[in-house]
């Protein structure tokens, strides 16, 4: 039954990954902690990190196939957030289990509110990396990257409203091109905790062969609702507020 916890929490990982392009962490931190029952959050943090990564790759493909994903602005946004993300990662870890849980959920609170007051933008198709912009989208990697690293998150959740924020491309290419970032900082977030022991790798294997699985059903769904302005933002948002009031509510306790 444990490994069914495992599986069946890998796939709800790969899903919400695939639609919405973050959310991977966001959903695999607590499912870990509280469904699966990682003792240590830090493992749970350095375990999601690695599992949320390789799912990325899962859905990136799909999307990727879909012409969903702006690479320029990928490659700068993912080249700039890596060593961010190694920064972040370090002080993340000198940082108490509970209290990260739950600065965590207080920031993704904010980030949910801020994407609500854009729902209703469709954004530009043609929006890409260029000249005009390739600043504004280099310093939003390296400030995700930063955070991603922190938190012990893949950062699509901070990742989509960046993208969109940076360059104005509608929210599926943002989740799309996310998936990029996703799975680069993810890794350099797994490899920093990896240094100091913090994966269980048999756990790490059940969640992302779930979310392999996931993963494909998630893209889908993006695109079925990427039709319905506002919908897929709304869906974003909701999840964010779901999560967090959780993850307070259990590490308010525990503080």
């Amino acid at each position: 039954m444990h490994i069914v916890f495992e599986l069946l929490s890998g796939v709800l990982v790969g899903f919400t990954l695939g639609l919405i392009g973050g959310g991977g962490s966001v959903m695999a931190v607590p499912l870990m902690v509280y469904v699966v029952g990682v003792p240590d959050p830090h493992v749970a943090i350095g375990t999601s990190a690695l599992s949320v990564a390789v799912n990325a790759l899962a859905g990136l493909a799909q999307h990727a196939r879909s012409g969903h994903v702006r690479w320029r602005c990928a490659a700068v946004f993912a080249s700039c957030g890596v060593a961010g993300a190694l920064i972040g990662a370090r002080f993340g870890k000198a940082v108490d289990g509970q209290r990260l849980l739950f600065l965590f959920a207080i920031l993704m609170i904010v980030v949910g509110f801020l994407m609500l007051r854009c729902r209703s933008s469709p954004g530009c198709e043609d929006a890409t990396c260029n000249r005009d912009n390739v600043l504004k989208v280099a310093g939003a990697g390296a400030g995700t990257g930063v955070l991603s690293g922190f938190f012990g998150i893949g950062g699509g959740f901070l990742i989509v409203p960046a993208l969109i924020a940076a360059t104005g491309m509608p929210i599926l290419n943002a989740v799309g091109t996310s998936l990029v970032a996703v799975a680069a900082f993810g890794f350099s977030t797994a490899f920093s905790y990896m240094l100091s022991g913090y994966i269980d790798w048999s756990l790490a294997g059940f969640f992302i062969a779930g979310g392999i699985l996931g993963s494909y059903g998630g893209m889908r769904a993006a695109c079925r609702m990427a039709g319905s302005r506002g919908a897929l933002t709304t869906v974003f948002s909701g999840v964010i507020f779901v999560v967090a009031a959780y993850m307070i509510w259990k590490s308010v306790g525990a503080l």
